[in-house]
């Protein structure tokens, strides 16, 4: 059975056409859409979020790896971008999304190689690649107040 996690919590706030308060345990972070897509650009837009979860989990999952072989890792930076491809014959558009790793430290070729992999294996990176499933409903308690 899966352990449950606190909930992560997004709603409004007022402040803007689109501004969003993120809330996620003891943190409060704002979310926003940049302001040639309306927003006011008062915080990061949601592929910003999703790319810095990518970009901590990669450089975490390498620093853990590290430390466990005893690698002599002095510092990891992880830039991401993010755009779509157009498909052959018009078909439409797919997702990709860039990483740039930057490995600091005395590490050798086959080191820094078996990091890349260790990269490509990292939580976020799976979720991102596998076949997710997101189930949505509504509170039917918001719902009953409402009326």
């Amino acid at each position: 059975m899966a352990q449950e996690q606190a909930a992560v919590v997004v709603s409004e706030n007022g402040l803007g056409p689109y501004q969003q308060t993120v809330r996620l345990g003891r943190h409060t972070l704002i979310a926003d859409e940049p302001v040639a897509m309306g927003g006011e650009d008062a915080g990061p837009e949601p592929m910003d979020f999703l790319l810095a979860g990518l970009g901590a989990c990669t450089s975490v999952t390498l620093r853990m790896y590290a430390e466990r072989k005893h690698w002599p890792l002095a510092a990891v930076s992880v830039a991401l971008t993010h755009d779509k491809l157009e498909l052959d014959g018009g078909r439409g558009t797919v997702d990709r999304i860039t990483r740039v790793i930057t490995l600091a430290g005395e590490l050798t070729a086959d080191q820094r190689e078996r990091l890349l992999a260790i990269a490509n294996k990292c939580p976020m990176q799976r979720t991102l690649q596998s076949d997710t499933r997101i189930d949505s409903r509504l509170d039917v308690g918001a719902i009953a107040a409402a009326a």
